[in-house]
């Protein structure tokens, strides 16, 4: 159903679902999510003047479903405006009320921006300054209770990859 509304052309009620709702956390989502990103104009939406918190949730789906699908679908490393929208998130990122979903987003992209900046679709220093704009949310303490509350395991892998982001940074 993706594919079809992302190669068919989109309506705005399509285009609104796609840009809240079509990356459900299915990991055949990096088959799409560049298709999603590309046919209903995620730089266009995350950057305008009003963006809701739903948008901005998945469109950080979005960024880390591309940050790790390499085989399956587009990269972040081949969608011309992700050093755009990976701005923009980070920006609008930084407004929203933690949850554990938003901490696992952060963490992740926080990670791969760390680990190869190149392979995110922008430069290295710009990278930097994104990770330290997701680690300046992600170590507050309601962030960092958000992720606590999260199942104990997962909880540790991302303080624990996020302590070595930061160790990285020399943050």
């Amino acid at each position: 159903m993706v594919d079809a509304l992302c190669r068919w052309g989109l309506s705005d009620e399509a285009r609104h679902w796609l840009l809240r709702h079509s990356c459900d956390g299915d990991p055949l989502s990096g088959y799409f999510a560049g298709q999603i990103a590309t046919a209903a104009h995620l730089h266009q939406a995350i950057t305008a003047d009003e963006v809701d918190d739903e948008l901005v949730d998945h469109t950080g789906a979005v960024l880390r479903i591309m940050s790790g699908c390499e085989g399956m679908g587009t990269t972040l490393e081949h969608y011309p405006p992700a050093s755009i929208v990976l701005t923009a998130h980070a920006t609008r990122f930084a407004r929203l009320e933690p949850t554990a979903l938003r901490y696992i987003n952060g963490a992740i992209l926080a990670n791969r921006l760390t680990v190869d900046a190149g392979k995110c679709g922008c430069g290295a220093a710009h990278a930097e300054d994104l990770v330290r704009q997701y680690l300046d949310v992600l170590t507050r303490p309601a962030w960092r209770a958000a992720a606590a509350a999260m199942n104990p395991e997962h909880a540790q892998w991302f303080d624990h990859n996020t302590t070595a982001v930061r160790a990285l940074l020399d943050y």
